[in-house]
């Protein structure tokens, strides 16, 4: 019990310390959008201790089959401590900041090619646009990407390799998915399956779909929010994560039907076994 809390707590302080990441490293935020910052990272803690505290699941996925969450986490981490390093280089240089910004530079010219989701990004700003935000974004954009790439692979090795999620013992699949209802009607495999494709294929357009969509809603969404910092780091982040976050769950979920289809293939062998050992 005292575990578990303790384990509560530093989560939802982790999560609070990611919120608050963006307005600790940038210099000059504004008092208002300080105390803003600080109340939304303490109700994201809140809400992360009460839900890892909990003996029954309500809404995070995969809360005991580590390191599926741990692995979107430090993903999210990295993102948001890079972006804010990169902004931070702006204006007050450092060997750290001015070493990420390097790496980010390199990253985001080479990814900055014909119909990349990179240079789709890049073409949602305006024409008359500052050179330094439009740098800033195509930067901030490759150095994303690679880390959800990175993210992605990892999860790969882990669901491959490494027997993800039934190393370390059996997996639950009312307490690890929520919001699945398997007596929804149909089979909980073939379910499971169309929902694994569904968020694979979503996840890999959404890069894609999100600046076409924002290219098309410019007389309602005003790309200039895009010089206001942490605005641009959440973003982007959110540009990078949200596809990271489908394709890990869709893969995930595509495993956990093969675990449901293998189970069930060696519950019916045992019985055809049984029943042909009563018959002989």
């Amino acid at each position: 019990m005292l575990g578990r809390m303790t384990g509560a707590v530093a989560r939802g302080f982790l999560v609070a310390l990611l919120l608050a990441t963006p307005a600790l490293m940038l210099p000059e935020v504004a008092t208002d959008s300080s105390q803003i910052t600080i109340l939304i990272a303490m109700l994201a803690a809140f809400l992360t201790t009460v839900e890892y505290n909990s003996n029954f699941p309500s809404i995070v996925s995969f809360r005991d089959a580590a390191p599926f969450n741990r692995l979107r986490f430090a993903a999210l981490l990295v993102m948001v401590v890079a972006l804010s390093a990169i902004i931070r280089e702006q204006t007050h240089a450092g060997l750290m900041t001015g070493g990420v910004t390097a790496i980010g530079t390199i990253l985001g010219n080479a990814l900055d090619f014909p119909y990349s989701p990179i240079r789709l990004l890049v073409l949602t700003l305006p024409a008359d646009a500052d050179p330094m935000v439009v740098q800033t974004v195509r930067i901030a954009a490759g150095l994303c990407s690679v880390v959800a790439m990175i993210a992605i692979g990892s999860f790969i090795i882990l669901v491959r390799r490494l027997q993800w999620p039934t190393r370390y013992g059996a997996f639950n699949v009312w307490v690890n998915l929520p919001l699945f209802d398997p007596t929804a009607g149909g089979d909980v495999v073939d379910r499971l399956r169309r929902q694994s494709r569904s968020s694979v294929v979503i996840g890999f357009l959404i890069p894609f779909l999100i600046p076409a969509v924002a290219k098309l809603a410019n007389d309602l969404i005003d790309p200039i929010t895009l010089h206001n910092p942490q605005t641009l780091i959440w973003t982007i982040c959110a540009w990078a994560f949200l596809p990271t976050t489908l394709i890990m769950r869709g893969l995930a979920m595509g495993k956990v039907a093969d675990l449901i289809a293998n189970k069930r293939r060696r519950t019916y062998a045992d019985a055809e076994a049984a029943n042909g050992y009563q018959t002989a």
